[in-house]
This record gives structure tokens, sequence and C-alpha cells, in this order.
């Protein structure tokens, strides 16, 4: 089949995304720009004899003035790369602002299709546009489109497909006369340069003369504006505005987002819980059972058995557990996106994040974090700027997330009489180290000048879910491809670790004892030198809560259950039925206006005993420092390596080990001093 690479092109939030969701479905793919960090959205479609390809540029609102990596990207590609089509993506109801970007676009001399987006929107504030007049003016196929529902998304492809085989290309916009004179004195020494090009050097070689042209443009989307649109008198009553009357108030939008903020976390842990919990019992009681049944009954030696029942479905389940928080904080982060909310909240926190260097939308991210911080480093996609990005994604992992809270409250309780005091003295701890690693990243590796915040607020919009669910599930499909081989791969190492050499039944002796015992030098200064207790953190590494089971087992000296014998009917049947109360279960919690998911919930006592007898008060808080500042977990890292660059989050991964030694060090020092 032949194909058609079309490039979508427009300002932000004019909703081309939705549209290339309603073309392309489920060939829609997220990822990243080769050497970028910057968000790559693609996907193709068949229709007749072509396949076409659909390429969605960072949204821009004009390719003059290139500052940020999202204008970059957009620029390079339209005028290096090799496309096609332009899909230009216009808002309708400000089309006069978005015409300013099809005036540069038109430059490119490449053929060109219109797609007035939000026809629906324009129609209730009383605007009404004449497609044929704007299809004359532009000479180019014009398409009325409402990307929220898909009304009129499937007219583009005919449109793109005639465009493309006669070659339509856009009228030829007429500069002064000046303008004109030097740009054919350009031409004839550069004759296979668009015309866009000429005029980028005019703006490098005669500034005065760049200003006639920007005065064309500005002019130009005027008249053609003015030329195709009709506004009624009295439109109808906008409601973004009345929204916007509360929502983006100082005192009362603030408290609104943090009730917001609420729900979106209660509904993240509570409904996703009991189907994290389903996952494990799953894999881990019926999966592992069953495949360790069959192993046996085969013959297979017991290590084997062992290592397919414990660390290849293991590791599977420590990936897949992640997916039911991922996809729900995701789809609830593409409802408020697509709902024209987000933006607010960017707009809503700006003048309090640039006290400490960073945009309002950084709050996202920052308050993703305490609910898991892989979708947390994740969200930093759609940053603009690469060193804002950087700069988040190393505050990301001070911020505690549940894991951390399950060792917290465990530890605590054990060792302290007032274990509130200590848990939420930990929690500000670690936005105190985040604001302060920001702070310094900042003024070091980091350093920049902060940016005014300029962003248009889209209309409020009542989402379609069709849209965010196929969104949501492209972002759990990426995860899993890009971060979930790395996380599967360290479960397999770390069992090894605990396993090898085979056949060893006391685990000091394993590689993981011994790599525990090996460490526990380094750890020896902050109070934390018994082998058992690195070797827990060491496993801990993979998943935090982790710590608290694993250093059970340690002292215990057990190597852990073996799957026990299972009947497959009784068991499938009773899997069945936990997954029918875990649905119950779910929309329960929903009901309870309290979070149920962060109850501790209660140990073996015999290893809240064992524990006590290896490390002490000041341990403890050692213990409680380093976790609450070592990086998160593996799959942090990953996420890290993945959207902002390998270097970077190793590195991160050095100083935070640096800075939990320390911390846990001053501790100890402080401790003994005032003999505790």
């Amino acid at each position: 089949m032949k194909i058609i690479k079309v490039a979508l092109v427009g300002n932000p939030n004019v909703g081309k995304t939705s549209i290339l969701n309603h073309l392309v479905g489920t060939n829609l793919k997220i990822g990243n720009w080769s050497g970028v960090t910057v968000e790559k959205k693609e996907g193709y479609i068949n229709y007749l004899d072509y396949k076409i390809h659909f390429i969605d540029l960072p949204g821009v609102y004009t390719l003059e003035n290139i500052t940020s990596e999202d204008e970059k990207v957009a620029l390079e590609y339209l005028t290096k790369e090799d496309y096609d089509v332009i899909l230009n993506v216009i808002e309708t109801p400000k089309i006069e602002r978005d015409l300013y970007l099809t005036c540069q676009l038109l430059d490119l001399n490449k053929p060109m299709v219109l797609a007035l987006n939000m026809i629906d929107e324009a129609e209730k504030l009383g605007i009404e546009v004449d497609k044929e007049r704007l299809s004359q003016l532009l000479k180019t196929k014009v398409v009325k489109t409402v990307g929220r529902t898909g009304q009129g998304v499937k007219d583009l492809l005919p449109a793109i497909v005639e465009t493309y085989e006669n070659n339509l290309k856009p009228i030829n916009i007429k500069y002064p006369e000046e303008v004109e004179r030097y740009l054919k004195k350009k031409e004839m020494f550069n004759t296979n340069i668009s015309k866009f090009s000429l005029v980028e050097k005019i703006k490098e070689e005669n500034p005065g003369l760049y200003e006639l042209v920007k005065a064309k443009r500005f002019r130009f989307s005027q008249g053609v504006a003015k030329e195709v649109t009709r506004k009624k008198l009295i439109p109808k009553q906008n409601l973004s505005d009345f929204l916007d009357r509360f929502l983006l108030h100082p005192f009362i939008g603030s408290v609104l987002f943090l009730l917001i903020m609420y729900l979106f976390f209660k509904i993240s842990f509570d409904f996703s819980s009991p189907f994290i919990d389903w996952i494990d019992g799953f894999l881990n009681e019926f999966l592992a059972s069953l495949a360790y049944e069959v192993f046996h009954k085969i013959g297979t030696p017991e290590f084997l058995n062992n290592f397919f029942s414990e660390a290849i479905i293991g590791g599977v389940g420590a990936v897949l557990t992640f997916l039911p928080l991922i996809f729900i904080m995701y789809f609830l982060l593409t409802l408020l996106e697509t709902s024209g909310y987000l933006p607010r909240v960017a707009f809503l926190m700006d003048s309090f994040t640039h006290k400490i260097g960073l945009h309002g939308q950084s709050v996202i991210p920052l308050m993703l974090a305490l609910g898991c911080n892989v979708p947390a480093v994740i969200a930093t996609r759609t940053f603009q700027d690469i060193k804002d990005k950087l700069l988040v994604i190393a505050m990301i992992p001070f911020i505690s997330c549940p894991a951390r809270l399950v060792v917290f409250a465990y530890i605590s309780f054990l060792f302290f009489k007032n274990p509130v005091f200590i848990i939420f003295s930990l929690y500000l701890l670690g936005i105190l180290l985040s604001i302060s690693t920001s702070v310094i990243l900042r003024k070091t590796f980091l350093k920049k000048t902060l940016a005014h915040f300029v962003m248009d607020l889209p209309p409020y919009r009542i989402p379609s879910f069709k849209v965010v669910f196929n969104i949501t599930m492209v972002y759990v499909k990426e995860f899993l491809y890009r971060a979930g081989t790395i996380i599967f791969f360290v479960s397999i190492v770390v069992w090894l670790l605990l396993n090898l050499p085979p056949g060893e039944k006391n685990i000091e002796n394993t590689y993981a004892g011994k790599l525990g015992k090996t460490l526990s030098y380094v750890f020896k200064p902050i109070g934390l030198g018994d082998w058992r207790i690195t070797t827990s953190l060491l496993s801990g590494f993979l998943a935090r809560e982790a710590i608290i089971s694993n250093m059970g087992v340690i002292i215990s000296k057990e190597k852990g259950k073996k799957p026990k014998n299972i009947e497959i009917t009784i068991a499938f049947k009773k899997q069945i039925k936990n997954l029918t109360s875990t649905i119950k279960n779910a929309i329960i919690t929903l009901l309870d206006p309290l979070p149920k998911s962060l109850e501790i919930k209660k140990e073996d006592i015999g290893i809240k005993k064992q524990i006590k007898k290896i490390i002490n008060s000041k341990e403890a808080i050692s213990l409680l420092l380093f976790v609450l500042i070592y990086n998160s977990c593996v799959a942090t890292v990953v996420a890290m390596g993945k959207e902002g660059n390998w270097k970077f989050a190793l590195g991160f991964l050095i100083y935070s080990f640096i800075l939990a030694w320390l911390a846990a060090f001053i501790n100890c020092l402080i401790c003994n001093f005032v003999h505790l």
C-alpha cells in the first residue's frame, strides 16, 4: 500500500490528540522524539489504497522565536523531515489566533488540509464559519470537526487523499514589495528551499524587514478570520467564564483544588487497591502453585520449579501490580486534562511555584508522587523545557508514596510512643528535601532564567469516555513495554541473589546474604550494619513495602513457604469468587469518605519481636531516614531513565544514596550525643 505521511500541526489544546484518537483508534502510539524527552504521538489507518501515517507534532503557537523543546521539535520536523500533507487543526472559537500559525505553514508550500475543530463550541458562542469561503481564500480542503465526539473526523480522510493525489498546495502569501524582492534574490541561490526558510533568513539578516513579514501575517490572519466568520449579536452564556469565577479564585479555587486532589487519590487508591491484592493473590497463590505442581509432576529440578513459580511469575507480578493504580491514575488524569481543568491547576499554582523556580505545571507530577512516583515521573513528559522537566523529576523521589508509608507505620508503631508525629515528620522532611534539591539544581546543573508562564486556557468540555479510555490504555501499554521489561529483569536478579547457589538452605550463605554482609561495612557507621538489614534493604529496592516481609524471612532464616498443592478447579473457582468480591469491595470503598486503602495491615507479632532484637530506636530512625531519602524503587529509577536520561537517573541514584547515608549518620551522632 502507498503511504501518506501526515503532520498534525496546531496550537496547544486545539484537540489534535482527540482527532488522532478517533482516526487511528488502537493504532495510537505514545513515546518520545529521538534524542529529546518531548512526547511523540503517532498512528496509522488504512483507507482506500493508502496507509495514512499521522504524526502529531507538539502544540505550538508560532514557528517564530523558538525557545522550548516542543517548538524546536515541531520546527525541525516541518522544515527538515519528509512528509506529504499538513493537517492544520484550528480551534474554531479562536480562529483568528490560530490562523497566524496557518500563515506560517502556508510558506512551507506543502499540500495542506484544514480541520475546523470544536465547531460545536463555536456555534454555542454564536460564531458561524463559512468553510467554503475559507477553502476558496486559502485554496485548501476544509473540514468541520468535533474532536470530543468524533463528528466529521472521518471526513478528513478523503480530503487528505484528494489533496495528496492532486498535490493541492495552498496559496502563496504576497508580502510587501521590498520583502518579495529580497526573497527573489535569495531564491536565486537557494532553489530547493521553502519560502518559510527564506523568510527565516530575513529574520537573521534584516530584522527590520522581518517586522514587515510579521505585520503582513497578522493582517492576513485578521482579514481571513473576518471574511469567513459571522457572530451573533447575543452569544449564548459562556460556561467556562462562569466556572472560572470559582475554580480560578485565589481562595475558593485552592480549596476546590485540594478537594479534587483528595478525591483523585481516594478513588485511585481505594478503587485500585482491591484489584492489586487480587492480582497478587492470583499470581502467587494460584498461578505460582499451579506452575509448581505441573513442573513437579513432570520431574523438573526443584531449583527450576522455584525459579519459574517464584521468579518468573513473581517478576510478572512485580509489574502487573502497578497496572491497576497506573490505569486509574491516568484515566482520572486524562479525564481532568480533556475536561479543561488540568491547565487551570497550573495557572492557579503558578504564583506559588515561581518562588522555588518552577512553573505551575509542576504541581501535578508532585501531587501524583504522593500516590506513586512512577506515574508522577511519566507525567513530566508534557513539560516543554528539558531543564524544568529534569528538575521536577529530581524532586519526585523525595515525596513519600504509600509503599514507604507501610515501612514508616510499621517501624514507628514498633519503636516509638508517638508514631503519628514520626510519620508526619518524615513526610515533611521529604518535602523539604525535595524543595532543597530543586533550589540546588536550579543554581548549579540546571541553571536557567525562569521564563514567564503564558498559557491559553481551553474551554471546559464533557470528556469523551472512549477517547479517555484509549489514551489511558496507550499509557498503560507504554509503561509495560518500556518499564515493565526492566522491572521484570531486576525482579529475577533479586530472586537469583536470594536463591543461589542452588540448594543452599541458609540465606546467610546465599549471594544476597554475602552481598548483604559486604554492604554491612558501608551501613555500619549509620547503625544498620547487621547483614540481615542490608539484605532486606537490597530486596526492598524492588518494592519498599517488601523490606518488612523480607526482614522477617531473613531473620527467621527461612527460605519462604513452598507453593501449596491445589485442586485446580476448586482454586480457580475461588479466584473467580475473589474477583467478584474485589469488584464489590472496590465499589463499596468509594462510598466511604475516608481513605480505606492506606490502613496498615497487621503483621506477624513474631517478626516484631525479632526485629527489636537486632535494632534499637536509634537505628530505627536511621532505617526510616534511609528509606525516606534513598530513591524510592527500581521502577522509579527506570521511569527517570526513560523520561529524563539514564545518566541523570543514575547520578540521582548516587546523590540520593549519599544524602540518605549522611542523614542517617548525623542521626547516629545526635543520638549518641544525647545518649538515646
